[in-house]
């Protein structure tokens, strides 16, 4: 048995041996190999797939921030559309109501040869009265007055003038008047206060239409107009000189306007 164990393999057990280690040597390589290109294979694939992934996840971005922009768009739209709803309503209302004056206009020229056959008339009447109250009325100014409604009589009569024209002049001769019953004034002018023909220079004071007085230039005499006998009539010049040159003084803005006494007519009764 010793003997046998001892014994030296056969050279061709040993050949086949070694053909057999290297076939399976070469089968294993082999087997390796080919799990290395399959593993490739599959990180290839896996790779691939994440690539796409990543590409699809952009893709899914962009298409989201696009959506959310076209959505921000139109809310902007719907926002500027209710706007422009606000604001045709406000326009159509107000088109409404240029075609109600449109149609007033319309009937208002309709009648304008009527109004101004009317009107004509109508400021001849206020002008007769304008010159009436001039002449009944306290004395100031009368020169200038008078001339006023003289240039607007005349001023009718020309052809190149409209009748508009005319009412607004005679409107402001209306109101001219008016404010003289609410200013105090003093200037320099003629007057024949003695009633002997002969005008004399003296200083006016006028307060509104209730008082009209004078100073000679020496201030020694002083006076007022009496509406009611329509004549000038002679103050003491020691009691009232004063005053009435403190209100000459203040009408020309040279003293501080203060309290006057003055010689004024008390009102009369109204009928």
């Amino acid at each position: 048995m010793a003997t046998l164990l001892s014994s030296p393999l056969p050279r061709a057990f040993t050949r086949a041996a070694r053909i057999g280690l290297c076939l399976f040597s070469s089968a294993c390589l082999y087997a390796t190999t080919a799990n290395a290109d399959k593993l490739d294979d599959v990180f290839t694939v896996v790779q691939t797939k994440s690539t796409s992934a990543q590409k699809s996840q952009v893709k899914i971005d962009g298409i989201a921030d696009q959506t959310d922009n076209l959505l921000q768009k139109y809310k902007q739209v719907n926002k500027e559309i209710e706007g422009l709803r606000v604001y045709n309503a406000q326009l159509e209302a107000r088109i409404q109501n240029q075609i109600e004056r449109i149609a007033e206009i319309d009937l208002a020229m309709s009648q304008v040869t009527v109004i101004q056959r009317q009107i004509t008339p109508l400021l001849i009447k206020m002008l007769d009265g304008l010159e009436n109250f001039v002449a009944l009325d306290v004395p100031f100014l009368e020169q200038e007055r008078k001339d006023r409604v003289a240039t607007l009589r005349f001023n009718m009569g020309k052809s190149n003038q409209a009748v508009a024209e005319n009412f607004r002049q005679v409107l402001e001769a209306y109101k001219i008047e008016n404010e003289y019953g609410r200013k105090i004034e003093a200037y320099e002018a003629n007057i024949d206060f003695n009633g002997d023909g002969k005008e004399r220079k003296v200083d006016m004071f006028r307060v509104g239409r209730i008082a009209l007085l004078y100073k000679t230039e020496d201030g020694l005499e002083v006076g007022r107009w009496d509406n009611a006998t329509r004549t000038w009539e002679s103050l003491d010049a020691g009691k009232w000189s004063s005053h009435i040159n403190m209100g000459i003084r203040i009408a020309k803005n040279q003293a501080v306007k203060d309290i006057l006494q003055l010689p004024i007519s008390a009102p009369e009764a109204a009928q």
